[in-house]
């Protein structure tokens, strides 16, 4: 039976983590799903809301000991998922979440291994901040030369993959390098990749983004780093099934 793990890391959203909780936990989606929720050690009462909201969903709640990012929180959401299909939400309001409905089927009906959202491929309105605009772009197109995938947004928290692919590689990124170390590293399968259009509505500092131009330069080195230089066969797991591994290729 098919289900989606929804992997949320969670840190200092209590302004608005109870809305939040109350969408997500209420998404109707055409298979069953399962919330991950990590709690990346919150100094606010983030923890607290987590901890107290009655879910209806089926839910695991972790948190960290300390603060380690959003990375180190995917992957330990990562190992406690249960479903056979696997995505990132941010526990924000900046995406839309009836877009996972669209996201998911190419995975449900097995024409794709993985699927991004992309907020840059033509789709509904779309409000962007200039900057991060360029950034975003600027790191997607070095993805590309660097990886040889050719995407439009690398940097889309929106990533769904086959639990068989994305439990079977080895991640290390605890900030934001997650995107571009797992994009790297899928590159080197062999995958049917999909990407669709998603809404994107972006916040601003004061209403709790993290992600700061220091990230960005940060991209750009593990961007190089996991498309050149670790060693191949330090990227994934031995139970990684042989079909995603391209012919005669020594990645394992």
């Amino acid at each position: 039976m098919n289900k989606v793990s929804l992997i949320i890391p969670v840190y200092n959203e209590s302004a608005h983590l109870q809305k939040f909780l109350e969408l997500i936990d209420g998404l109707q989606l055409q298979i069953d799903k399962e919330l991950v929720i990590v709690d990346d050690c919150s100094t606010d009462n983030s923890w607290d809301i987590i901890s107290n909201f009655a879910f209806k969903s089926n839910v695991v709640l972790e948190q960290q000991e300390r603060n380690q990012g959003k990375g180190a929180a995917i992957r330990r959401g990562i190992s406690r998922a249960t479903g056979n299909i696997i995505g990132i939400q941010d526990a924000d309001f900046e995406y839309e979440t009836e877009d996972i409905t669209r996201l998911i089927q190419p995975l449900i009906d097995n024409k794709a291994d993985l699927v991004f959202g992309s907020r840059f491929k033509k789709s509904n309105q779309q409000v962007f901040r200039t900057f991060h605009y360029l950034i975003n772009r600027i790191l997607t197109i070095y993805s590309n030369l660097c990886s040889g995938l050719y995407l439009t947004d690398m940097e889309t928290c929106y990533k769904f993959f086959s639990a068989s692919i994305i439990k079977n590689i080895n991640l290390e990124s605890n900030r934001f390098g997650f995107e571009p170390e797992v994009t790297a590293k899928i590159a080197k399968l062999k995958l049917r990749v999909h990407e669709l259009p998603i809404s994107y509505y972006p916040r601003n500092y004061t209403e709790g983004k993290k992600i700061t131009w220091l990230d960005g330069i940060a991209a750009f080195k593990h961007i190089t780093y996991y498309n050149f230089f670790i060693r191949k066969n330090r990227c994934f797991k031995p139970e990684l099934p042989e079909h995603f591994l391209p012919q005669g290729s020594n990645l394992l």
